[in-house]
């Protein structure tokens, strides 16, 4: 095997193996709570104030 087939492989198999790991760690019970408390934070960036807000006058 090239230099090239032996990145893709370990590539591979590193992007395989953390998806296992985040599968586990979404889909199981016990982390239930704390992923629920945390599901709004893509949308708080829209509510924060940067900068001035006089809509840049």
């Amino acid at each position: 095997m090239t230099a090239t087939d032996w990145v893709g492989t370990i590539l591979t198999v590193v992007i395989f193996i953390l998806m296992v790991v985040a599968y586990f760690q979404v889909f199981r019970p016990k982390n239930r709570d704390s992923l629920e408390s945390r599901k709004h934070i893509p949308f708080d960036d829209d509510h924060q104030d940067i900068g001035d807000n006089d809509g840049g006058k």
